[in-house]
């Protein structure tokens, strides 16, 4: 039922996987649960007994002896023997968007006033705040006065004759 494992990485994976029972024994971390020691001590097993912890080709790579999600198990086991935190799922942003710098308006200590200068009592006021532009009742508005052209310009279609187009000629 064994596989062709590459011996060099049979051995990184014991390594790895006595490495991370070690560092939890030492309590640097929390303790491991009783799932997690099961996990080690029987992928272990696995892969002194058939050189690899899986059977499934599609779980992982060829010569491999742990399978893609034993590795990243692994990993997650390692770093809490370390006592490093987990990090948790996470949202990623969309692959378009990218992250833009803070505009002066956004950022809120673009306009602080250093501390070494005095605060002026005769300082411009703040500029205005821009509003949308709001509809207005055409009802409301005053008549146009008298003589001045209240349409827009208003121009008539060229039309330009093209010899020879439109209809084919028969001959």
């Amino acid at each position: 039922m064994g596989r062709e494992v590459d011996e060099r990485k049979k051995r990184a994976a014991l390594r790895k996987l006595r490495r991370a029972a070690q560092l939890a024994e030492q309590g640097l971390g929390p303790p491991l649960s009783d799932w997690e020691r099961e996990f080690l001590e029987e992928v272990e097993g696995r892969i002194e007994k058939f050189g690899s912890a899986f059977a499934d080709p599609m779980k992982g790579a060829d010569g491999e002896a742990l399978s893609s999600l034993q590795q990243a198990k692994l990993r997650e086991i390692d770093k809490k023997a370390r006592g490093k935190a987990s990090r948790g799922l996470q949202t990623r942003k969309p692959m378009g968007m990218k992250r833009k710098p803070p505009s002066r308006r956004e950022d809120p200590g673009a306009d602080a006033v250093p501390p070494e200068m005095p605060e002026m009592e005769d300082a411009p006021p703040p500029p205005p705040t821009k509003a949308r532009p709001t509809l207005v009742p055409a009802s409301s508005l005053s008549p146009p006065e008298p003589g001045k052209i209240t349409r827009l310009r208003q121009t008539k279609p060229r039309f330009t004759v093209i010899e020879g187009g439109g209809k084919k000629s028969e001959n």
